[in-house]
């Protein structure tokens, strides 16, 4: 597999260069916080696994070899979620999902899994600035599409007919759909 851009990062980390471990708090802290916050944690919790995650990685990185294959964000939401994860466990008596708290071992499915999660934020991304493209009446009828309400309710609040409605969504989503068809070529 090829070596991700994401590896300067690594790279950084294992470089002790102050700009990028900067930029790494920066781009990604306030993530792992929110996670934490909203799963029963503390912001010093965050920040000790935020660390705590940095340095596995950066074991990973000199003793191991790490390579990255895929995005730096999603390995590193999951070496945390993983970590914080081990830590509810063991807060709970619950019996932990690792033997140790070093996790020194990444398996490829977690490797997988990162590439995966990096692939869907690609195709979110995509999606999102075709999305854009839209005219407005597009993206209206689109985003209240979304909201699972009957199609019924959506052309009434709209002010158009039911066959108006499905007629013009049909075509919206055609257009979406061929905006991001070209990206992909």
């Amino acid at each position: 597999m090829a070596i991700h851009p994401d590896q300067r990062l690594l790279e950084g980390l294992l470089d002790n260069d102050n700009q990028v471990v900067e930029e790494i708090y920066r781009r990604f802290a306030r993530k792992i916080t929110f996670h934490i916050l909203q799963t029963r944690g503390s912001e010093e919790d965050a920040a000790d696994i935020f660390q705590e995650s940095l340095i596995d990685i950066y074991n990973q990185a000199k003793y191991k070899g790490l390579q990255l294959t895929c995005p730096f964000e999603p390995f590193l939401l999951l070496v945390c979620k993983r970590k914080w994860l081990n830590e509810i466990k063991k807060r709970g008596n619950s019996p932990v999902t690792k033997s140790s708290d070093d996790v020194s071992d990444y398996g490829e499915d977690v490797f997988a899994a990162a590439e995966l999660v990096g692939r869907e934020e690609d195709k979110a991304r995509l999606f999102m600035l075709q999305f854009e493209r839209l005219g407005e009446k597009c993206r209206e009828i689109l985003r209240l599409s979304l909201t699972g309400d009957r199609q019924e309710k959506i052309a009434e609040a709209l002010g158009v007919s039911y066959g108006y409605l499905r007629k013009k969504k049909s075509e919206c989503m055609a257009t979406l759909l061929s905006y991001i068809q070209a990206q992909k070529i």
